[in-house]
């Protein structure tokens, strides 16, 4: 019996120090911050439209703090993680790190000192990253202006505020690879595929995680959550009213905003603004990749948008001029219809041009997608106005009606409008979204 204890201690040691050796990283060298004229104008420019397509400035600024200087809380099923100052400050930023050390953050997850990086930064997508895309992202970061700004501990539960268990999840879940291209395809194909898989990743709001955090990669774009709101399935799962197309997708994206699919909100919303800036042959190459999901046999959008585009009212309601609002709709013994007559439908039947008029709902994925989720938000909350940006603006309702009546209004939206099955979760989902405002200590 000793003899067994003693060879399952051994064993056991034995994993265990071979698990600290797989999980140990060495520090590397720190290096004086280099200058910014060291770095040609043309890379830098480069670097600022990559960073734009990953979204880093997002991620890395919080609410009313400097760009890239971190602190903004990102809430996970796990806990709050803060993202780190990315600006070249010498001591709280990445002023001290050579190009292999930001390198090996981006595709590793390993910061200078050896940690392992919580997944909420996506190397999981970034590994794909060429070295001369790496360097250009990495001149760029150099040339901002320097921060002084410590990003606040992150608050996680034992023990995965212990960084070292984060092996266990990279020996799992990551790849430590780079992109390369498929040689039955064409280069726009190829293209937009390295930007939507790496810098891009999309699929890190677009796919559902486990149970662990990780993305399904076998259940790619079939749909995930990111920051309360539901990012929509894309391809063969979308259900969309209306399929995306290439033209639709390079619109929507470049623009964040496509007639037949409506405006982009919350953090899409971002997405496009920052894909504003960027080359539109890059957007276009993303659109023509995503766009290659699409089911076969799906019907073309375009002939869709000849008849919403002859009557956006829809069939036998003739269209009014900007300005006029539409005639309430006949009184119905409905409570959700009443609700729709009386606070929607002169905008959204009022036949405005889009994106200042209301969206035609029954093109809307809010309302014929697969959960409530994002419905329920933008009833609640509104679509509030943007300084210095043009863009559509609604009332949010949260305040004034009950949950029974939202419940009603919802419901004759997802039956009455876009003529879709009920959704079964929809009065837990309400529940949910009014605590978690209450949680933010809102009123809305």
């Amino acid at each position: 019996m000793k003899r067994l204890v003693a060879s399952a201690s051994l064993i056991v040691g034995a994993a265990g120090a071979s698990a600290l050796i797989y999980a140990w990283q060495p520090a590397l060298e720190p290096i004086d911050p280099p200058s910014a004229s060291s770095f040609a104008s043309t890379v830098v420019r480069k670097g600022a439209e990559l960073a734009a397509i990953g979204d880093c400035q997002v991620c890395h600024t919080a609410p009313g703090g400097r760009a890239f200087a971190g602190g903004l809380a990102m809430e996970t099923p796990f806990g709050t993680i803060y993202s780190t100052n990315i600006t070249p400050h010498a001591e709280t930023g990445i002023g001290r790190w050579s190009l292999p050390t930001f390198r090996r953050a981006l595709r590793e997850g390993v910061d200078r000192t050896g940690q392992h990086l919580y997944p909420a930064f996506p190397y999981d997508h970034y590994t794909l990253i060429s070295d001369a895309d790496v360097e250009a992202l990495y001149a760029f970061f150099m040339t901002r202006e320097p921060v002084d700004a410590k990003a606040p501990p992150n608050d996680l539960p034992f023990p995965l505020n212990v960084r070292t268990m984060l092996a266990g999840w990279k020996l799992l879940f990551f790849r430590d690879e780079r992109f390369v291209a498929d040689a039955s395809r064409d280069d726009q194909w190829n293209r937009g595929k390295y930007l939507v898989e790496g810098l891009g990743h999309c699929g890190a709001c677009h796919s559902p995680r486990n149970l662990m955090g990780a993305e399904q990669r076998s259940r790619a774009f079939e749909g995930g959550e990111a920051e309360g709101w539901r990012a929509y399935a894309l391809g063969r799962s979308s259900q969309s009213p209306v399929p995306w197309n290439e033209a639709s997708l390079t619109q929507y994206l470049a623009e964040g905003f496509e007639p037949l699919h409506g405006v982009a909100r919350s953090s899409m919303a971002v997405v496009a603004s920052n894909l504003a800036g960027v080359a539109r042959q890059d957007v276009a190459a993303m659109a023509h990749y995503l766009a290659s999901f699409s089911r076969p046999g799906d019907p073309k959008a375009g002939n869709a948008a000849a008849a919403v585009s002859a009557n956006p009212r829809g069939p036998g309601v003739m269209p009014q001029s900007a300005g006029v609002q539409a005639a309430t709709p006949a009184a119905s013994a409905d409570e959700g219809a009443r609700l729709y007559a009386a606070a929607c439908a002169s905008c959204h039947e009022g036949g405005r041009a889009l994106p200042l008029g209301g969206v035609q709902l029954s093109l809307s994925t809010a309302v014929g997608g697969e959960s409530p989720q994002n419905l329920i938000s933008i009833v609640l909350d509104g679509l509030p106005a943007s300084d210095g940006v043009s863009g559509p603006i609604m009332p949010g309702f949260g305040a004034v009606l009950t949950d029974r009546q939202l419940a009603d209004l919802i419901r004759y939206l997802r039956g009455g409008i876009s003529h879709r099955a009920q959704w079964p979760d929809l009065d837990s989902a309400l529940r949910n979204a009014r605590l978690a405002r209450r949680a933010e200590g809102t009123t809305r």
